[in-house]
């Protein structure tokens, strides 16, 4: 059975099953998940706890299996926590987490909590994997979106009541405020914690806020392609100086920025040659939130912005390889930037008269 991280607290009150398996790649929303969870079960009587971490192909299962079936003279119920940072249990593991998923029914002494990064499709489909889910509970840890962000900062910030003022002046506050953490959100709450400290419940006005935070915000370069086809010039110009700053390879970045360009017009002259628009999607791979990015930004590129685009590509590539270009500046993070903002206006929702 698969549950919503935002139905566990719902899910723990009805009591406890034998098996959860936590999986995703965000670390806090991962950690809060299995604390719940224990505490859950210790108040249930789930008193010793031991755990496991699967590292190489040689690990011993054995000793997994057995934690199982055996309890101290001084617990009668325990946790076992197996966590595999790889995702990749190997042949032995894979029988062993079928075994351990089916010994789970009906065991109510022994509570299982599997750790797992975030799984891709062909293993969430693997055997092991599903017979996890199918004795157990699996919890998908979801990472929080950019544009969600403001809204699960106001979140955090009601559970230790306080909230920002209202209307216009509020949104910026909040807008701010995950400028300043966007990509770590374990910063993000570390932040919110800190104006829990610094100020009593009730309203934050934006200059508490923009005294009290501090710029830790992490960026990822495969979210680049997010902000540069979402249209969002000031977004893109922050990551690519953040990208910069961290020390981000700049043919990744280029790439990164190449590879849209390509996809798109890959579509163009899919739809072209008389595909229509969702087929010429899925045989280019592209689905998910990327799926509706596409289907936005495309009407707007016609065959000579999109080979403006690809030309502009092709120099850039040069450039960050050490080339010197007429008219495109010598450093590579400029010409960067230069492309990034091309396509970001090229995607751009054409401001209203």
């Amino acid at each position: 059975m698969q549950l919503a991280a935002a139905q566990l607290e719902a899910h723990l009150q009805k009591g406890l099953k034998p098996l959860y398996v936590i999986h995703g790649d965000e670390p806090l929303l991962a950690q809060e998940a299995a604390d719940a969870i224990r505490a859950a079960a210790r108040q249930q009587g789930y008193t010793e706890r031991s755990s496991y971490t699967v590292a190489g192909a040689h690990f011993d299962w054995s000793a997994v299996l057995a934690a199982g079936g055996s309890l101290s003279l001084f617990a009668d119920r325990q946790i076992v926590e197996i966590r595999i940072p790889s995702g990749k249990p190997g042949k032995d593991g894979s029988a062993a987490l079928q075994q351990i998923a089916e010994a789970a029914v009906g065991n109510d002494s022994t509570l299982t909590l599997v750790l797992l990064p975030r799984l891709d499709k062909a293993t969430r489909t693997g055997a092991w994997f599903a017979a996890l889910e199918t004795h157990g509970v699996t919890l998908p840890v979801e990472t929080i979106e950019r544009a969600a962000l403001p809204q699960w900062i106001a979140q955090r910030l009601a559970r230790q009541d306080q909230r920002v003022k209202g209307g216009e002046e509020g949104q910026r506050t909040l807008q701010f405020f995950a400028d300043r953490v966007e990509g770590n959100l374990l910063a993000a709450h570390q932040e919110i914690q800190k104006l829990a400290l610094l100020y009593p419940a009730g309203e934050l006005g934006w200059e508490q806020v923009e005294a009290a935070v501090n710029n830790v915000a992490r960026y990822d370069v495969f979210k680049l392609s997010e902000a540069v086809l979402g249209g969002n010039p000031q977004r893109v110009a922050r990551m690519l100086d953040g990208l910069q700053a961290e020390g981000e390879a700049e043919v990744l970045v280029h790439y990164t920025l190449a590879e849209d360009i390509r996809a798109l017009k890959r579509v163009k002259d899919a739809m072209s040659a008389g595909r229509p628009l969702p087929m010429a999607l899925r045989e280019n791979r592209i689905w998910g939130p990327r799926e509706r990015t596409f289907e936005r930004v495309l009407p707007r590129l016609d065959d000579r912005a999109l080979a403006r685009l690809l030309r502009a590509a092709h120099v850039v590539d040069g450039i960050v390889k050490g080339l010197k270009q007429p008219d495109w500046p010598a450093s590579g993070w400029q010409a960067l930037q230069r492309l990034a903002l091309m396509l970001c206006r090229a995607c751009a929702v054409p401001a209203r008269g």
